[in-house]
Order: structure tokens, then sequence, then C-alpha cells
């Protein structure tokens, strides 16, 4: 005879959420991943964001189906009483069941091979351009080159991180794109942008909104919030004042500079205490590019020319900083973790498409669909345009926004909503909060 099921409440599950006693529930069913967390290949903050909640959106976008049969090693015994899914998450899923049956997962196109033939193109050319031939001209040309391969590596290094590009390369790709010709930890990336995925524009818990002293895209953050990814307090003090203030007018010179932020965090994370897995690997791929790269520089024929080239690839790359921000900054904010119960919400109302043309599919890296790309993190770049005016259909059933604007639109709503807040930084009626 079977034994009769045993049940919990949501109210009861909620008060497993914290490390070394963590539940959450997929499907009505509790499992217990205290020990899986230190293990998790998408690191501890996804299962610690979403921990005594349920968690089965999150799971179906980011898990292939292979995936479901691991989960009952960690059955705890007990189903969530309470459990029901809104008409949302049930279309949702629905979405991501229909995309695995045309296997659409695993069919990822030319993009990402094209993108690496380009970069082998460009790494050569514009070396070649430094040290063989003469010109400010010339070697300006090729810091503009370096700062696109910079870009077409971020892409390549954002793909391979969200699903396989290669069948058993995968993780060479990701050394070689991010660490060893970008200078950036695809390590640090990962558990960064994880972070941002599961928490999408909460102030908070986001990472990708926490940019104090130097931007708020809220004045929320004047409260001096505590940011739970980098575990400080982000402090409201005269110095952010003054920054915040003016950020509408700093915010592109900023961005031209923003890559030394990604050189920074990347030792931060890998000199650190925390566990970060193959780490000797990363450093070592750093250390690659921390060779070639001020080597390069080295042979441009005087310092003027040199900064410069510094100054130029750097700001190159900007571009993609600048469309990193584009598609969160104007975007719905909250405070506090993210909730498993509203994530096709969340995840929706966080987020901002770009509208253009399919030829320019390549600038954007699949970027300019955002929203469906949050929605279903393990599809293909190539296949988002694809699927784009069925995620617009499916807000526009359910009464809830479908955000999208042009390049030049969103770039006025960025600035709007920094300008926004930097009025009410200015208001001096308003005291600084004491700390």
């Amino acid at each position: 005879m079977a034994e009769p099921k045993r049940y919990i409440t949501s109210e009861e599950l909620k008060a497993h959420n914290k490390s070394g006693d963590l539940w959450i529930s997929i499907q009505g069913k509790v499992y217990d991943v205290s020990e899986w967390v230190n293990h998790h290949p998408g690191g501890e903050l996804p299962l610690l964001n979403l921990a005594g909640q349920d968690a089965t959106d999150a799971f179906v976008a980011y898990h292939p189906g292979t995936a479901w049969q691991f989960l009952d090693k960690f059955f705890s015994g007990f189903y969530l009483k309470d459990y029901s899914v809104s008409e949302v998450s049930k279309d949702y899923r629905k979405l991501v069941y229909e995309f695995s049956k045309m296997g659409l997962f695993e069919k990822k196109g030319h993009g990402v091979f094209i993108s690496m033939c380009f970069m082998a193109l460009m790494f050569p050319l514009s070396v070649y351009g430094v040290v063989c031939c003469e010109g400010v001209w010339l070697h300006l040309l090729c810091a503009c080159l370096m700062g696109f391969l910079w870009i077409q590596s971020g892409w390549i290094g954002h793909d391979s991180g969200h699903y396989q590009v290669t069948p058993k390369l995968n993780r060479f790709v990701q050394i070689l794109s991010g660490n060893c010709l970008a200078g950036i930890s695809i390590g640090w990336w990962k558990w960064n942008h994880n972070a941002h995925h599961i928490a999408c524009n909460s102030l908070d818990y986001d990472p990708d909104l926490q940019h104090m002293p130097f931007f708020a895209v809220s004045s929320k953050f004047f409260n001096s919030l505590t940011s739970y990814f980098y575990e400080r307090t982000m402090y409201f003090d005269s110095v952010s004042r003054f920054l915040v203030s003016n950020q509408h007018w700093t915010f592109y010179p900023v961005m031209c500079i923003a890559r030394i932020n990604l050189f920074a965090q990347s030792f931060v994370l890998l000199l650190s205490k925390r566990k970060v897995p193959h780490r000797v690997q990363e450093l070592l791929g750093l250390l690659v590019f921390w060779i070639w790269y001020p080597l390069l520089v080295s042979c441009l024929p005087n310092w003027g020319e040199r900064v410069m080239f510094v100054l130029a690839s750097f700001s190159v790359t900007g571009i993609q900083h600048v469309q990193f921000c584009l598609n969160h900054f104007s975007s719905s904010i909250y405070v506090g973790p993210p909730s498993g119960n509203d994530w096709f919400e969340k995840q929706t109302g966080g987020t901002l498409d770009i509208k253009c043309s399919s030829w320019m599919d390549w600038f954007h890296g699949g970027l300019q669909f955002q929203v469906a790309h949050h929605l279903f993190p393990r599809l293909p770049r190539c296949q988002l345009r694809k699927i784009s005016p069925l995620v617009k259909e499916l807000c526009k059933k359910h009464g809830l926004p479908y955000n999208s604007a042009s390049f030049w639109e969103a770039n006025v709503m960025t600035i709007r909503t920094l300008r926004n807040a930097a009025l009410q930084a200015r208001d001096f009626t308003k005291p600084i909060p004491r700390t």
C-alpha cells in the first residue's frame, strides 16, 4: 500500500530559505538542495535568490529536459499543499515545450562560426597594422578593429555561457574569447550574469543595475540600499550625490572606459576566497591577455599613439556597454528578492527590445530580442527573431507589456531615466540619509 503524500504550505517552505537549509519547489514537489547549492553549475546565487519558494519557471528556463531525471535524488518527501500555476506560467511552459519539440534549442545556426571567422580576420589585421605599418590614422583604424573584435568576443562569450556553441570545445571557446582575447574572466561573467537573469532589475539583487556611486537608475538608491550580490552597502553620500547629479552627462564618457571595471571585477573575483571553478585556468587566460595586449601597445612608436590606441579600442567596445544598459536602465525596477511566482511578468517588465532590421543582428548579438532572450536564455540567438512574435502574442494575451524601441529611442529613454534620477539627487531639501 502506497504511503500517503506529505504536504507543507508555501509559508512553511519559506522557512527553508538560507544557506544550509535551502528548499525549493518545482511543479509542486519540494526539493532539499542545501548540499547541491555548493555544486550547482550555475553557482549558488540563483538557488539562494529563489530559496523557499516555487522555482518551476526558472528551472524550465535554464535546464534542458534531460535535467529532470536528476531531481528525484533531492526530493524531500514533501509536496506543496497550496501549489497553483497562473495562466501566464501555463502558456509560458507550453511555449518552452513547443520550442523543445521543434528542436530550436539545438539548432544553433552559423552565427557563432561566422563571428569567430571575423575575429580570426580582425585580430591578425590589427596586430599586423600596429607592428608592420606606419601612420597615425592606420593605427587608429587598428584600434577600432580591436574594439570590434572585443565586441564580437563578448557576444560569443555570452552565447557560450548560455548554451553549448560547440559540441566539445565550449569551455575552450569561453576561455579563448573571454579571458585570452578580451581580458575578462568568463567565470566572473557567469557569476554576474546568472544573478542578473534570476533577479532581473531588482535594485538590490541584480548586479547590472548596481553602479553606485557613478549611476543610479532610481531615487530608491538614495536610501543606501544593500547589494545582496556584492554583499555591501551602496552608500549614497556627498560624493555619490555629485556623481549621480551629473550622470546623464557622464554616461557615454564612462561607457568609453567601462572596460576597466570589468578587468578589475575579474581579478577581484579570481583573487578572492570565493569558490571559483577552474580558477587557475581562468587566471592563466587573463595572463595571456595581459601579455599580448600591453606588448602590442608597446610596439607603437610613441606614447601619444599608445594612449590613442588604448582609448580608441576601449571606446569602440563601449558601444557594447551602452547596449547592455539600453536593455534594462529604462525598464521597470523593484526592490527585494526575485519571486518565482511572477517569473514571466518580471522578465518581460524588466527588459527592452531594440527594433532593428535582420541585417543588423550581427551588431546587437541577439540582445535586440532581450525579452525573448530573458524568457528563453538557452535559445541560440539565431532563433530569437523567429520566436519573438510568439512572445509578443503571449504578452498581449495576458495584458502584459512588451517593451521595444529603436536604438535611438532606447538611448533617449536611458538618458531620460538617468536625468530624472539626477534631478532628484540635486534636491538638497532632501538630506543625505545617515549611514
